[in-house]
């Protein structure tokens, strides 16, 4: 993950090829085969990398919408700079984890009657988000930015991601420095990491941004995907199925995330391994 775009494809198309069963490496050799493979049965599922960062995106305008109306109100909903660049925060990298691991419900200070000082106790209003989530390969050194141009060179795959959060806690605390223990206590992630290679055909344009960003996060070819995912939701043993497309709701493309994020801003901070 760490190395070039060139090693990542390179390391793709040896794997296709000796599972392939048109070759024989591994397919006429048992003893590399049983080397190779586990029974699905007994595999424990890790997390893909050792995230030494983690920036979390408000991308979706209709995701930023809403949590806008629940915190500021229907004429407040997105702030000022939200169609300029892509708004992010820094996550806590520890508590990202593997999908299947428990999650606690958080304890935190909220004001659910404005009228009255805060209280302390579990959150009330847990929340899941169904998002994807990038890893980056290789950085920036500290002080040298990436050219839009060059950033999708950096974007090593995607997974699926759940950003949990507790919204009554998260409603109190996030003025003015924005979220923390409302967003901290848990990030799941799949295992598997689905390559940038992989997802090339599905590559679609971007949506129109209006207005236009300025010139450093300008670019002109897709790096939008058609992607729909699915949420099921199971309350009082009853399923409740969502489903949502990437590409309707994403405001920005995955490239001009990555760039604000190794650029960050004018600061040009090189990123650890980033989520």
């Amino acid at each position: 993950m760490g190395l070039t775009p060139a090693a990542w494809t390179s390391t793709r198309n040896s794997i296709q090829k000796l599972l392939s069963a048109h070759e024989p490496s591994l397919r006429d050799d048992k003893q590399l085969r049983a080397k190779a493979f586990i029974k699905q049965s007994v595999a424990v599922m890790h997390l893909p990398a050792d995230i030494g960062d983690y920036t979390d995106f408000y991308s979706s305008k209709d995701h930023a919408t809403n949590v806008g109306i629940m915190f500021r109100g229907k004429d407040n909903a997105l702030m000022p700079n939200w169609v300029h660049l892509p708004v992010g925060y820094h996550g806590r990298a520890s508590s990202v984890v593997v999908s299947g691991t428990a999650i606690r419900r958080p304890c935190g200070q909220t004001r659910p009657d404005e009228t009255q000082p805060p209280v302390f106790g579990p959150s009330k209003l847990m929340d899941i988000e169904l998002e994807a989530a990038f890893f980056t390969g290789a950085g920036n050194e500290l002080g040298s930015a990436i050219p839009i141009g060059k950033a999708h060179e950096h974007i090593f795959g995607m997974v699926l991601m759940n950003d949990w959060s507790a919204r009554d806690i998260q409603k109190w605390e996030y003025v003015p420095l924005g979220p923390f223990l409302g967003k901290s206590f848990g990030t799941s992630i799949s295992p598997w990491v689905v390559t940038m290679d992989a997802l090339r055909p599905f590559r679609i344009p971007g949506p129109v941004q209006d207005p236009t960003p300025l010139p450093y996060l300008r670019h002109d070819d897709p790096f939008s995907f058609d992607i729909r995912l699915e949420v099921a939701i199971k309350v009082n043993r009853c399923c409740h199925l969502e489903c949502t497309r990437l590409d309707a709701t994403m405001a920005v493309t995955y490239r001009l995330h990555l760039l604000d994020t190794l650029q960050s801003k004018e600061t040009n901070c090189p990123p650890k391994k980033q989520l």
